[in-house]
């Protein structure tokens, strides 16, 4: 999960340099410096408004979770269907000769 909440309270509430965050955070000195230049982009400061949790925040930040793409798919195929069948029918003798 990301540590967005931590970045931005230490930043702001605290007054920590970037690099300190990082290290305070386990955290790549440029992810803490994405992190605050979306901040700064999308107006959000510390304290977060009153009601919002890890999820609004990242929504705000970085945009809606994409969906997946296997999550629109139908399950299974035409062309897998007619390959089963066809496998079965075929052994590896017929297709050598």
């Amino acid at each position: 999960m990301r540590k967005l909440k931590e970045v931005l309270r230490l930043r702001f509430e605290l007054g920590l340099g970037q690099r300190q965050i990082a290290r305070s955070c386990s955290i790549g000195h440029g992810t803490v410096y994405e992190y605050l230049k979306r901040a700064q982009a999308a107006g959000v400061g510390w304290p977060l408004p009153e009601g919002w949790d890890d999820r609004q925040l990242e929504a705000v930040l970085f945009g809606p979770t994409p969906r997946r793409v296997y999550e629109n798919r139908k399950r299974g195929s035409a062309e897998f269907a007619s390959f089963k069948l066809w496998s079965a029918r075929t052994s590896l003798a017929d297709l050598v000769n």
